[in-house]
């Protein structure tokens, strides 16, 4: 008997997922790369009687409500795809991930959806696969990918089904702030700002900022940031949603600040900070620039996630074979 189809039984042991935060875009990188950051969403889930959920963390009151569940939405209509059972849930959450403010929630919640109905379905699907599923749900990959196979990833979408995924892990050390407003701003609406064409011009100039921007990341170089993160596809478009974002990127070059880019869609915003001065210090000069701009935010000192959600010793053990 397979461990698929043990796992598939009534008396299957619970199944525990850890799914980072992301950070998408990246500046010139629009739709095509993204980070995984050290905030998360935890989901412990068993078969039960009848579908059941505990939240606690951040936006609990939202995690916790059982109605429309992205988790449990995403589990059952993967199963339903598939023709497998839907057995109920008992879930256990608890949440890091700002919620609907560009730091990859709705990617963290369908990875764990889909994950669960994987491992209690009995799903033989490789990360490609996984990804590649998420990826259809949030209409791009960049997130669901970093998501899944944690660092630096770069993405595209090879057919309707898979994800093909490129994982990166950066050299040397890179110290970051995210910046959350208290609004947020939906996926929708910061699309529909977005103009149908582009100029040769702009096109150019973020494909060359890209190709520095993952130069930078695997050779060690943080100084070449301040031209890497410049965008013309979807930054100066949004900026009037996201107000943090002229008035952080007002503080590059500064004393310990060496970029910022729009997180996702926004309206939050992913600063990079120079390893060479105390986090702790940079955090402060960001603070009081907010405050004299009149602009409030939470600011969480953070840093690259090296592991995704695939990378959960439960998972490994019982999907030896998914990585392929």
């Amino acid at each position: 008997m397979s461990k698929h189809t043990r796992r598939d039984r009534s008396d299957a042991k619970p199944l525990e997922l850890v799914l980072p935060a992301t950070s998408a875009n990246l500046g010139p990188a629009f739709d095509a790369a993204a980070l995984a950051l050290k905030l998360f969403l935890n989901v412990r889930a068993r078969i039960a009687a009848e579908f059941s959920l505990q939240a606690r963390g951040r936006d609990s009151e939202v995690c916790g409500q059982i109605e429309n569940h992205l988790i449990l939405t995403t589990y059952r209509e993967v199963l339903q795809a598939e023709a497998k059972p839907v057995h109920p849930l008992d879930l256990r959450i608890e949440n890091q991930i700002p919620i609907g403010k560009g730091c990859g929630s709705s990617a963290a919640a369908r990875l764990a959806g889909i994950a669960l109905a994987v491992e209690f379905g009995g799903l033989r699907w490789t990360d490609s696969q996984i990804v590649g599923e998420a990826s259809r749900r949030e209409h791009h990959p960049d997130n669901a990918s970093a998501c899944w196979m944690g660092a630096l990833t770069v993405a595209r979408m090879a057919n309707q089904v898979q994800a093909q995924v490129v994982e990166v892990k950066p050299k040397g050390k890179w110290p970051l702030l995210l910046a959350v407003p208290e609004a947020s701003v939906s996926t929708e609406q910061a699309r529909r700002v977005l103009p149908f064409q582009y100029s040769r011009a702009d096109a150019v100039t973020n494909i060359q900022n890209s190709m520095l921007l993952l130069a930078a990341f695997t050779q060690d170089r943080p100084d070449l940031l301040p031209a890497a993160l410049e965008d013309r596809i979807h930054q100066p478009y949004r900026a009037p949603l996201s107000p943090l974002l002229p008035a952080l990127k007002e503080l590059t070059g500064d004393s310990g600040i060496l970029g910022a880019a729009l997180s996702g869609a926004g309206p939050s915003v992913l600063v990079f900070l120079d390893p060479k001065v105390p986090a702790k210090r940079a955090k402060q000069r960001i603070a009081a620039h907010l405050t004299k701009r009149r602009l409030t935010a939470e600011l969480f000192l953070t840093q690259i996630a090296l592991h995704g959600g695939r990378d959960g010793a439960d998972w490994k053990k019982h999907h030896p074979g998914a990585r392929k």
